[in-house]
């Protein structure tokens, strides 16, 4: 199967980045997968067997989730009986998923600057999108959340919100104020249905959308850090620093690299995370 630019593994299952020439299969084994081709503008969903065509000539980034992990997080939607959890095989991409795929394909490409918190984390984004996105209109509403992690209503809503606007100066207090609920106790509640307190899931959104700019755009880092929230560009730059390992100036240059890269390198860069 086609040229592999990338591979992490982790308790998530396997992320890979490929080559894939027209007409090249993707089969999901035992688990399902989601196929998100660079550029594309669709999603392709693999019930556990199917196989996934190439059209054209493409990069993609596969997602073979382990059964594990996606029932962890959503066992109505994932049980271990139902054979068949997507009920489509395609679906038109949301600016979100794009954005998420864009930033993953990104982030592997640099592996040596990914962290396994980040990974989880935008992974997590990616699954809770898809089941907001394409699965959720399925089915009634009750059953798909039974037993999730995101089973509260309230707690989605502030995730949408913080996702709506990524930026520092974002005030928590009015958040659990929109969403119905006391400051500690929307702490409380954020932390247990998603793994992080609000604060840092917003820094992680706020380190998502920076990668995204600095790998696709051409916007200056003063310009990203401002539309963040920073009053000043060296506020940003520790922070992200703080949050990848390297300053955002290395980071656009790495990613830039990558991108221009025609050969594969000779170790795939798989690493456990």
């Amino acid at each position: 199967m086609g040229r592999t630019a990338r591979l992490v593994e982790g308790r998530f299952g396997r992320l890979v980045l490929i080559e894939l020439v027209a007409r090249e299969p993707v089969q999901a084994q035992g688990d399902p997968a989601v196929v998100l081709q660079q550029g594309g503008a669709d999603v392709a969903f693999l019930n556990p067997g199917e196989i996934h065509i190439a059209l054209e000539t493409s990069r993609v980034l596969v997602l073979h989730a382990a059964g594990p992990w996606l029932r962890e997080s959503f066992p109505a939607v994932f049980a271990a009986e139902d054979a068949k959890p997507f009920p489509q095989p395609r679906e038109p991409i949301t600016p979100r998923i794009q954005q998420l795929a864009e930033t993953l394909a990104v982030e592997v490409l640099n592996d040596r600057f990914l962290s396994a918190e980040r990974l989880e984390f935008m992974l997590q984004e990616l699954l809770l999108s898809i089941v907001e996105t394409y699965l959720a209109r399925r089915r009634a509403a009750s059953p798909l959340w039974r037993g999730s992690r995101f089973e509260d209503t309230r707690i989605r809503r502030a995730i949408q919100l913080l996702r709506a606007n990524p930026n520092k100066d974002l005030n928590m207090d009015d958040v659990a104020s929109q969403v119905g609920l006391s400051r500690s106790r929307f702490y409380d509640l954020f932390q247990l249905c998603t793994g992080f307190s609000p604060r840092a899931y917003l820094d992680m959104l706020c380190v998502e959308t920076a990668i995204s700019r600095l790998a696709s755009t051409r916007q200056k880092i003063a310009q990203v850090a401002a539309e963040l929230g920073f009053s000043a560009q060296s506020n940003f730059t520790r922070f992200f620093l703080n949050q990848v390992g390297v300053p955002p100036s290395k980071y656009r240059r790495a990613a830039n690299a990558g991108e221009q890269a025609d050969e594969p390198q000779s170790d795939p860069g798989s690493r456990s995370s």
